[in-house]
């Protein structure tokens, strides 16, 4: 049994009765301007990206042995709690508040949701309720950190995943996400392009699960070379199918409106997915390999995370050249992560961070005006330089920041709560080490 830890008891405690205490009661709802539509949609969309997570738990779940699937869902699962009070306290505050040097918002712009409610639309997103927008944007706020625990799977306590989660929104996604999305953002300004979290989500992620893998090292089986088959493909593709459903609410949904930009969105969402899941396991093919459901399932989620950031900048026959570009290039960093001594455990670097990379140039090279007005400089495609050298610079200056500052954290984390499980949890398994529950068939 472990020590009980009555701390974060105490902390959700605190927070509930500052709740009662700045219980943010509107002055007056705002609905002028507003469009019951685009509302209606983006309320879906919402709902959409939410279901993404516990896909996303299925998918990993699915891959590791069949002693960590419990622990490793589980870690999605929780951030959709932490995550989500974390949100509401501070983190929108932080990620879209009055901005402070176009680095972080102020967090007492929103601080407890005050004047969310009552406030005036996003003015990006100036036909639905500010609430609306927020919560659509915690979605991804949810996943982000759901999605480095791929890369730290079957070996990390998960005490201190929580605390590293925290710590991430605070000091990583929510700059970013400022950086990106608010008006004032620094790389907003400077003109970079990221429909729907190529950057924010999946870059960020990719590099903090690469920091993940590199300072947790590896696990003991990764040392002993020791096989251990995915503990249920069936989880693998019912997760695929949830992530690829719920990703038309993450990317269409990055109209914010039922608009043609949003239909736009939503097909070369769709167009990318399928063509890197061929993509995949016919580069596997091609190298000797049989065709397998593990590597459609890997294939079409590469091609999501690719043609994120460029969903509503680029055509639909565009998205095939970046589903088919992103699938073989990652199936290829992936193939070289085996040959070295890096733990990554479910490839999230490989997958969600290369991809992303792929996404931010694919998106420098093929943005076109003619897809989405708000373009002020098109693609290297059309003979405009300027977009595709912008996403170089951010490219290098959003890797050199969510890897250093990950890194960091975990050392933060680390000695405050320590990262690793024992090697006796390890070789038990995290189900039953971390949770004392297990799989029947276990």
């Amino acid at each position: 049994m472990k020590k009980p830890a009555y701390l974060p008891l105490i902390l959700l405690l605190a927070l509930s009765v500052l709740g009662i205490l700045m219980p943010a009661v509107p002055k007056a709802i705002v609905t002028e301007g507003l469009d019951t539509g685009d509302t209606a949609w983006m309320l879906v969309a919402t709902a959409l990206v939410l279901i993404m997570t516990p896909g996303l738990a299925y998918f990993y779940g699915g891959m590791v042995n069949n002693k960590n699937v419990i622990s490793t869902m589980l870690q999605s699962f929780i951030a959709m709690g932490v995550i989500s009070v974390l949100w509401v306290v501070v983190g929108f505050s932080l990620a879209f508040g009055e901005s402070i040097g176009g680095f972080v918002g102020n967090p007492m712009t929103f601080f407890m949701f005050n004047g969310v409610l009552d406030g005036k639309p996003w003015e990006l997103a100036a036909t639905i309720p500010l609430v609306v927008f927020a919560f659509f944007q915690l979605k991804f706020a949810v996943i982000t950190p759901a999605l480095i625990t791929g890369s730290m799977a079957e070996r990390i306590n998960f005490r201190s995943y929580v605390l590293f989660m925290i710590l991430f929104s605070i000091c990583v996604y929510a700059p970013l996400a400022h950086w990106t999305w608010h008006p004032e953002g620094f790389l907003f300004k400077l003109g970079v392009l990221d429909f729907a979290g190529g950057t924010v989500v999946h870059m960020s992620a990719g590099w903090a699960a690469l920091a993940g893998a590199i300072y947790l090292k590896r696990r003991k089986s990764h040392v002993g070379a020791e096989f251990f088959p995915p503990a249920n493909i069936p989880f693998v593709l019912l997760g695929t199918g949830l992530l690829w459903f719920g990703w038309f609410g993450f990317n269409a949904g990055s109209a914010v409106g039922a608009s043609p930009l949003a239909a736009s969105a939503f097909a070369t969402t769709n167009t990318a997915a399928a063509a890197a899941g061929l993509a995949w396991v016919l580069f596997d093919s091609a190298k000797g390999k049989k065709v397998s459901a593990l590597g459609f399932c890997i294939g079409a989620v590469v091609g999501l995370v690719a043609i994120t950031p460029a969903a509503g900048f680029v055509t639909v026959p565009t998205s095939i050249f970046i589903g088919t570009v992103a699938a073989i290039i990652s199936n290829f960093v992936a193939h070289l992560r085996t040959k070295s001594t890096l733990d990554d455990t479910l490839d999230v670097f490989p997958c969600h961070g290369v991809g992303g990379m792929v996404g931010m140039v694919m998106t420098g090279i093929f943005a076109s005006k003619g897809v989405n007005s708000a373009v002020a400089d098109e693609g290297l495609a059309f003979g405009d330089t300027k977009l595709f050298l912008t996403h170089m610079l951010a490219l290098v200056l959003v890797s050199a920041f969510a890897f250093g500052m990950s890194y960091l954290l975990l050392v933060v984390t680390n000695a405050i709560e320590p990262l690793r499980v024992k090697e006796e949890d390890e070789k038990v398994g995290l189900d039953v080490s971390q949770h004392d529950e297990f799989l029947i068939d276990a």
